[in-house]
C-alpha cells in the first residue's frame, strides 16, 4: 500500500511539473503572439502609407497620349 501511494505520489508530482511547464510555455507563446500582432499591425499601417504615395505619385504622372 505505502509503494502505491509513493508511486501515486511521483506520478502527481510528474503532471504537476508538467503543468508548471506548460503553463510557463503557453505564457512565453503568447507573448510571442502579442509581439507578431503588433508587428503586423505596424507593417499594415506601412502598407497603407505606401499604398497613399504611390496612389499620390500615380495621379502626378503624365497622361499618356494613344
Amino acid at each position: 500500500m505505502l509503494n502505491e501511494l509513493t508511486a501515486l505520489e511521483s506520478k502527481v508530482a510528474q503532471v504537476v511539473a508538467l503543468c508548471r511547464s506548460l503553463r510557463s510555455e503557453n505564457d512565453g507563446l503568447r507573448e510571442q503572439l502579442t509581439a507578431a500582432q503588433a508587428d503586423r499591425d505596424r507593417l499594415a499601417e506601412r502598407m497603407a502609407a505606401a499604398c497613399a504615395r504611390l496612389e499620390l505619385l500615380a495621379q502626378q504622372l503624365p497622361e499618356a497620349k494613344g
